[in-house]
């Protein structure tokens, strides 16, 4: 058979596996393609639950393994499979394209400008691929390199990923703030960048922390302090147990007083999730709301200054 690529008008959406019912939900008409995979007609939906999603979708047709790599390589270089059947024809397709790293990554790392595109099959003969996707990493994932030592939860690995994917990340002597810190994990991250952080909750920080110098502990709920109370930072975080409203209604409140510049936030689930707070948040100019690989039933708020772009 003849190589063909037909353009597909629609998207594919890459669900994340244990929560694949909250992208249905958001998605409401679909095509199950298989795997964590499901193809919607039409624009972009307004779809966080998603590890990534494939913009530019295309179906090939192809008669042999060395024509569907063919077929990629001369769209673009870096590829990753996304397989739910034909896995060994699939990795030998995978091993007759340029390789990509996908081993842990050390933090602080900057993501490649370069494209990463997704494909995946559908039968021996046909494939689905994109050669723009949302996420910048191999099939929407990255690992960094664990330090299962110093940090006081494995928290710190959400972090390092929003801050990877926000394309920045503080700088020396930068003031954070870190709320709902305890027992320390984000602010383990940000001492170790050299910021300054001020830390609030109502249970104090690890010890190696609480005597760590860049460290100020404040004892209190973090929503209850007036920004004014705080003065200016260059970084507000939080990972406060919440609901989303509340959290949505603390964040406005540093809006309005213009003291903070960046904000990174997890919006916490709890049952069959919300769906209309993070709407609220993506309605706030240059932020951006995604479920990070290393969340879990939690979706992460973004937005940096407009002098720094951020991944999405």
């Amino acid at each position: 058979m003849d190589n063909r690529i037909e353009k597909l008008e629609g998207i594919v959406y890459q669900g994340v596996d244990e929560f694949q019912q909250h992208l249905q939900r958001e998605l409401g008409e679909y095509k199950y393609l298989g795997g964590n995979l499901y193809f919607a007609e039409g624009p972009q939906r307004q779809a966080f639950w998603t590890e990534n999603i494939w913009l530019n979708p295309i179906k090939i047709t192809f008669d042999s393994i060395s024509e569907a790599a063919l077929s990629l390589r001369s769209i673009q270089r870096n590829w990753a499979p996304v397989l739910f059947t034909q896995y060994r024809r699939g990795m030998l397709i995978q091993e007759k394209l340029p390789p990509i790293v996908q081993k842990p990554r050390p933090f602080p790392w900057e993501v490649p400008d370069a494209p990463m595109g997704a494909w995946t099959l559908l039968d021996a003969h046909t494939m689905i691929a994109s050669p723009l996707c949302t996420s910048p990493f191999p099939a929407g994932k990255i690992e960094f390199v664990e330090n299962k030592t110093d940090p006081p939860s494995r928290a710190y690995l959400k972090l390092q990923e929003a801050l990877v994917r926000a394309r920045r990340w503080p700088q020396v002597e930068d003031r954070c703030l870190d709320a709902g810190a305890c027992p320390g994990g984000w602010t383990w991250v940000l001492t170790q960048l050299g910021a300054q952080v001020t830390a609030i909750d109502r249970a104090p920080l690890d010890d190696r922390l609480m005597k760590n110098p860049l460290v100020t502990y404040i004892k209190h709920d973090a929503f209850t302090l007036k920004p004014e109370e705080i003065g200016p930072i260059d970084w507000l975080f939080s990972d406060v147990i919440c609901y989303p409203p509340r959290l949505y209604e603390w964040v406005q409140k540093w809006l309005a007083s213009g003291l903070a510049k960046n904000y990174i936030c997890t919006i916490k689930m709890q049952g069959q999730g919300d769906f209309e707070t993070p709407r609220l948040f993506t309605s706030i100019p240059d932020s951006k709301v995604i479920h990070l690989h290393y969340n879990k039933h939690e979706l992460t708020w973004i937005k940096v200054a407009h002098d720094a772009g951020y991944a999405s």
